[in-house]
């Protein structure tokens, strides 16, 4: 199931008896299994009916024993198992025991596992009796091109607007923890005025990164090759590293070469079929366009050759003893220009 799918149904009071909450991104697991928390029981139920374990300090034989008890306030009762990936899931009688639950579930119960940081054994037969008995959600890892849409979806959801290259600027710099992203999606609903699109400028006042100094800039003056702008832009890093880590900088060119140059290959290049082919917004692809008209496809094999070798540099070979990241940097955009 998906989670609004999920999410709707506790919201109705339909719940299940069990729940496998289980995957590599944490941010739905806690989504899910804090909702049920919250929400099915009131402040007074909760002492009598709801308990909460953590699995390294727990074992299965506690756990069945308190999901065989009937809830002594309401209709229900709620056991959550926090962090339910430091359960002992191999090789332990209490998995069959388990297993023997999962057989015969108390309806009055609703039992939750949130398994982080990785994925449950889809082969295991217990697996798939979980599967068949109650809801087994996988909370998949967001990739990095996903996570300026979810951006725009989230804040959507919530009857506002973002700017792309607002979202896009998120993404970028706040990479792909959701929890993190999320927090500060709350921040700038809750500041900018409801009746306007969130904007860059927002972004810059709400979350403190730079409207005029960051990687979509430094991208921008590059393709248009307006040396001056980019080597500003650099200057600015080399004088705010942690705002502006070089890994940062140089996945983000990376990135940004790697679509100019795929962007000469494609045979469809109207705006739909461009975005959708490098993985952007509509609003970019004349970026792109304009960035490939100024490096053709033998100048962008020499970039990302650059790259390759500040790469390296970067990371201490064959670089000066006195050389900073800051005068690395303004030697590699230098060189990527002329």
């Amino acid at each position: 199931m998906k989670v609004q799918e999920i999410l709707s149904a506790i919201k109705q009071r339909k719940y299940k008896p069990l729940y496998l909450l289980h995957g590599e991104e944490s941010y739905y697991i806690d989504v899910i299994s804090d909702a049920i928390e919250n929400s099915v029981l009131n402040d007074a139920q909760k002492g009598f009916d709801q308990t909460i374990l953590y699995g390294k300090d727990v074992d299965f034989s506690t756990i069945i024993s308190a999901a065989k008890r009937y809830p002594m306030m309401s209709d229900h009762q709620v056991i959550i198992i926090k962090e339910a990936q430091g359960l002992k899931w191999k090789g332990e009688e209490g998995v069959e025991m388990l297993a023997k639950y999962v057989d015969n579930l108390t309806p009055t119960t609703i039992l939750v596992f949130a398994y982080k940081y990785g994925k449950f054994d889809k082969r295991t037969k217990l697996f798939k009796a979980i599967e068949k008995a109650g809801i087994v959600f996988e909370s998949e890892k967001l990739y990095d091109n996903k996570v300026a849409p979810w951006i725009v979806d989230e804040i959507q959801q919530q009857g506002r607007k973002i700017h792309p290259q607002a979202a896009a600027l998120m993404a970028e710099y706040l990479g792909t923890d959701l929890s993190k992203v999320a927090n500060e999606v709350q921040k700038l609903i809750l500041n900018v005025p409801k009746e306007r699109e969130i904007s860059v400028q927002d972004i810059e006042q709400n979350i403190g990164i730079s409207k005029d100094f960051n990687v979509f800039e430094l991208n921008n003056a590059l393709g248009k090759r307006d040396a001056l702008k980019a080597i500003q832009i650099v200057d600015y890093f080399a004088a705010n590293p942690k705002s502006n880590p070089v890994v940062l900088v140089m996945g983000t060119l990376y990135g940004y070469f790697s679509k100019v140059l795929k962007y000469h290959y494609l045979a469809d290049k109207s705006s739909q079929s461009a975005a959708r082919e490098l993985g952007v917004s509509p609003f970019f692809v004349k970026d792109y366009e304009y960035a490939a008209r100024n490096f053709n496809k033998s100048k962008l094999f020499h970039v990302m050759t650059i790259l390759k070798d500040y790469d390296l540099k970067f990371k201490g070979l064959d670089a000066g003893p006195n050389t900073s990241d800051g005068d690395l940097l303004r030697e590699m955009i230098f060189k990527i220009l002329n």
